[in-house]
């Protein structure tokens, strides 16, 4: 095998891009931009977290984290637009659905400052539900992590 067929095109998604690919707007767009989509199988997204994120307001005013829930939505948001993406052009817009988080794990708070890397990795997919592996890091290391289900749905078919 060559080098030229050995080289594999990893695509990117600023945050004008991510508009059109989910959405979520401020303040519960928690991906601010991926930096590495590889085909449908594998996306890194990323986060930087500030003090003046509205949920540190009341979590917690003297010691601010970042709930954990918002890491799994974070993750969630980067698998949807991957799912988005892999579809190509012709059918944006389209809606995922966060259908289930199994095996979820906090290791570490995350606070202001930090940026955090969402990885997910497409584990299997039928039809218009995918699974994802993802997993959250700050400096490499492991934050949160769980698998992800979700579904496609166009939005004229969403439920009301």
């Amino acid at each position: 095998m060559n080098e030229a067929s050995e080289t594999r095109h990893l695509d990117t998604a600023d945050v004008s891009r991510l508009l059109k690919l989910l959405p979520h707007r401020y303040p519960f767009l928690l991906v601010d931009r991926i930096i590495e989509m590889d085909g449908d199988n594998s996306a890194i997204g990323i986060k930087n977290v500030t003090i003046n994120e509205p949920f540190f307001q009341g979590h917690f005013p003297d010691f601010p984290v970042m709930p954990g829930v918002l890491l799994i939505e974070g993750m969630a948001q980067t698998a949807g637009a991957l799912c988005v993406a892999s579809l190509g052009d012709d059918y944006e817009p389209q809606l995922v659905y966060f259908m289930s988080i199994d095996r979820a794990k906090f290791r570490r708070p995350v606070t202001p400052g930090d940026t955090v890397h969402y990885h997910v990795q497409k584990m299997r997919n039928r039809g218009r539900v995918w699974r994802f592996r993802a997993e959250a890091r700050v400096d490499g290391q492991s934050v949160a992590e769980g698998e992800i289900s979700a579904m496609i749905v166009e939005p004229d078919k969403a439920p009301t």
